[in-house]
C-alpha cells in the first residue's frame, strides 16, 4: 500500500517542481524590480489602482524583472502642461478625455504624444437630485438645447425663471469641455447661437471648482430656481456611493453626447519600460480589469456598463447615443471663445440727453429718453458686478460753455462703493433719474472723440473695453460745429488698435434713426463695432448678446 502512495506523492513532487519552473521561467524576478510610473486623473485612479495591484501580484517580468506598477493621481489639465513641457514625472499616462489633449495639441503641436487607445468612457450627462427630478419634466426636457435656453441670461422670461444650470469650467474640467462642445454643436445645428452666447455668459458665473462641489450643490435647497448640473456619468455614480442619503440621478441629453474616453498614453523611453507599458496596457483590456472599472461606475469603451450604472440606481443601462466628435480646429476654437467671454467688461455708456429725446414714441406712451434709459436697464442687468461701468450724458454744453458731454459716473467695478452706494446701484438711478435738456443739441462727435481718448489710454489688458452710445439716432447736431463726421471717422481708424481693440455698440431708438444709421455704422465699424437701431424694447437683448458675439472674434470680425 505505501509503494503507490510513495510513487503519488513522488508525481506531486515532480510536478510541483516542473509547475514551479515553468511559473519562475516567465515570471523572473532575479534581476528585481522595474517600476512603471502611472498617472492618471482622480476618478479613475482608485480603479487602475485596485488593477496595478492584482497586476503586481501576479508577478509579471520584463527582462528577468518584475515589474512594479504605482498609479499617481493628478489632473490632466496639470499632467498635460508637465508633459509639453518635458517635466512629466510619469511613464504610462491615464487623462480623463482625448478633447483635453486635442486642446492642448493645438498650442503643443508634437510635444505632446498621440495616444494609444481607451481604457474606460463615461458619458457627459445632465444631473439633478434624484427628489425633484420626477418634478422637471415640465420645465427641463433632458436634451443640450433645453439646458441652453435654461441657461440664456438674455431670456429672463424663458425656462431659467425655474431652473438654475450648474456648469464646469470648461479650461479646467474636460466633463466641462465635453459638456460645453456638445450644447455649442447642438446650438449651431438648431440656431439657437444667440441663445449659446446668453447661456455661456450665464454659466461663467455658475462654475462649480469641480464635480464633487457640483453634484453636493444639486441637493441642497437655495431659492425658487431647481438646480441641474452637468457632468460625467461616473461622477455620479461616485457621489452616490458616498451620500447615499441625497442621491443625483443622470438625465440623458436626446440629442446624444459625448464621453470622456480615457486615453492611454505612453512616455516611457527605457526599452525595459516602454515593453512593461505595453504589458500594463495589455493587462487593463483584459476582462477582470475591465469588471474592476465598471464596478467603479465607468463603463468598457465599447460602452458597456456594469451593475452600478443600473437602472433602480439612476442610470440608463444601454448606451447612449453619441454625438460626431470635434476635431481638434472646433475644440481650440470653442475654448477660445469660453476664455474671451470670460474676460471682464470694461463699458462706458455715452447716453443722448438731447432736446429731441423728450419727444414721445407713438403707441409706447413713454419719450425716447425713458424708452433709452429702459433700454440701458436692461442691457446693464446682462453684465456681471464684476464688470467695470460708468456714465457720462451728451448734448451741448452740457458741462459748461464748449464742452458737450459730462460725466455722471465714473468708470470702475460695479460692485464697488462710491458715495455710500454701489456703483451699479448708482447707475440704475441715474438712468431713472435723468432727464433731457430741453434746449440742447446733439454734440454727439465731440463726445465720442472724448469717450474714445479715455477708453483708449485707460484700457485694460483683461478685459473687454467697449464704449457703449445711447441715442435716438440724429447723429451730430452742434451749431457751434466741432467734430465733423469725417473728422471723427479718420479719428477712430487712426486711434482703433487691433491689438488693444476698444469697441463701439451703437444702440438707436427713434423715428429718426433710420436717417442717421449709414453714419452710425460706419462710425461703429471703424473701431470695430456695430450699430443697431431698436424698433422695440425687447429687441435690445438680441442687442447686446450680439455685441457679446462680436467680443469672441474682436479683433476679426468682419473677414
Amino acid at each position: 500500500m505505501l509503494v503507490p502512495l510513495a510513487g503519488a506523492v513522488a508525481l506531486a513532487v515532480l510536478l510541483g517542481v516542473a509547475a514551479f519552473v515553468i511559473f519562475n521561467r516567465n515570471h523572473d524576478c532575479s534581476g528585481g524590480k522595474l517600476a512603471l510610473r502611472v498617472v492618471a486623473t482622480p476618478d479613475i485612479q482608485p480603479a487602475l489602482n485596485k488593477i496595478a495591484g492584482n497586476y503586481n501580484k501576479a508577478m509579471h517580468s520584463i527582462d528577468g524583472k518584475c515589474v512594479e506598477v504605482t498609479v499617481a493621481k493628478e489632473a490632466a489639465a496639470r499632467t498635460a502642461n508637465a508633459v509639453v513641457a518635458g517635466k512629466a514625472d510619469a511613464d504610462f499616462w491615464v487623462a480623463d478625455s482625448s478633447l483635453l489633449l486635442e486642446s492642448v495639441r493645438q498650442s503643443a503641436g508634437d510635444a505632446l504624444p498621440q495616444p494609444e487607445g481607451s481604457v474606460a468612457a463615461s458619458p457627459v450627462v445632465l444631473a439633478a437630485a434624484k427628489s425633484v427630478a420626477s418634478k422637471l419634466s415640465g420645465s427641463l426636457k433632458p436634451s443640450w438645447g433645453s439646458m441652453v435656453a435654461a441657461a440664456n441670461v438674455a431670456d429672463p422670461d424663458g425656462p431659467g425663471r425655474k431652473l438654475r444650470v450648474l456648469a464646469l469650467d470648461p479650461q479646467q474640467n474636460s466633463a466641462g469641455l465635453a459638456a460645453l462642445l456638445a450644447a455649442a454643436g447642438t446650438a449651431k445645428e438648431t440656431g439657437q447661437d444667440k441663445a449659446l452666447v446668453g447661456a455661456l455668459k450665464e454659466l461663467s458665473g455658475q462654475l462649480a471648482s469641480d464635480s464633487t462641489a457640483l453634484l453636493a450643490s444639486l441637493t441642497v435647497k437655495s431659492g425658487s430656481r431647481t438646480p441641474v448640473g452637468v457632468t460625467s456619468e461616473q461622477s455620479i455614480h461616485a457621489h452616490n456611493a458616498k451620500k447615499p442619503e441625497a442621491p443625483v440621478v443622470a438625465l440623458y441629453p436626446e440629442e446624444g453626447t459625448l464621453s470622456l474616453d480615457y486615453p492611454v498614453t505612453i512616455l516611457a523611453k527605457d526599452t525595459a519600460v516602454l515593453k512593461a507599458a505595453a504589458d500594463f496596457k495589455q493587462d487593463l483590456a483584459t476582462e477582470s480589469a475591465k469588471k474592476v472599472l465598471r464596478a467603479a461606475g465607468f463603463r468598457s469603451p465599447d460602452g458597456k456598463a456594469g451593475d452600478a450604472l443600473s437602472k433602480d440606481k439612476g442610470f440608463a443601462p444601454e448606451t447612449p447615443p453619441a454625438l460626431e466628435p470635434p476635431d481638434g480646429a472646433t475644440v481650440a476654437r470653442m475654448v477660445q471663445t469660453w476664455s474671451r467671454m470670460n474676460l471682464g467688461s470694461r463699458l462706458l455708456t455715452l447716453l443722448d440727453v438731447s432736446g429731441t429725446m423728450a419727444l414721445p414714441v407713438p403707441g409706447t406712451g413713454m419719450t425716447r429718453m425713458q424708452a433709452i434709459n429702459k433700454i440701458a436697464t436692461e442691457g446693464l442687468s446682462l453684465f456681471p458686478t464684476t464688470s467695470e461701468l460708468g456714465l457720462w450724458t451728451f448734448s451741448t454744453h452740457l458741462d459748461g460753455q464748449g464742452k458737450d458731454w459730462k460725466e455722471l459716473i465714473s468708470i470702475g467695478p460695479a460692485s464697488e462703493t462710491v458715495n455710500g452706494e454701489l456703483r451699479m446701484e448708482s447707475l440704475v438711478k441715474a438712468f431713472a433719474s435723468t432727464q433731457a435738456k430741453a434746449t440742447g443739441d446733439t454734440g454727439l462727435n465731440d463726445t465720442v472723440k472724448a469717450a474714445y481718448t479715455e477708453m483708449t489710454k485707460t484700457y485694460q489688458e483683461d478685459k473687454i473695453n467697449t464704449l457703449l452710445i445711447l441715442t435716438d439716432g440724429a447723429g451730430n447736431d452742434d451749431p457751434d460745429g466741432g467734430v465733423t463726421n469725417a473728422q471723427l471717422l479718420q479719428f477712430l481708424k487712426k486711434t482703433y488698435d487691433p491689438k488693444r481693440p476698444v469697441a463701439i455698440l451703437l444702440i438707436a431708438f427713434g423715428p429718426e434713426a433710420e436717417q442717421g444709421k449709414r453714419q452710425m455704422d460706419a462710425l461703429a465699424k471703424a473701431a470695430g463695432g456695430e450699430a443697431y437701431i431698436a424698433k422695440d424694447i425687447l429687441q435690445v437683448r438680441d442687442f447686446f448678446l450680439q455685441g457679446m458675439e462680436r467680443r469672441l472674434c474682436q479683433p476679426n470680425c468682419d473677414g
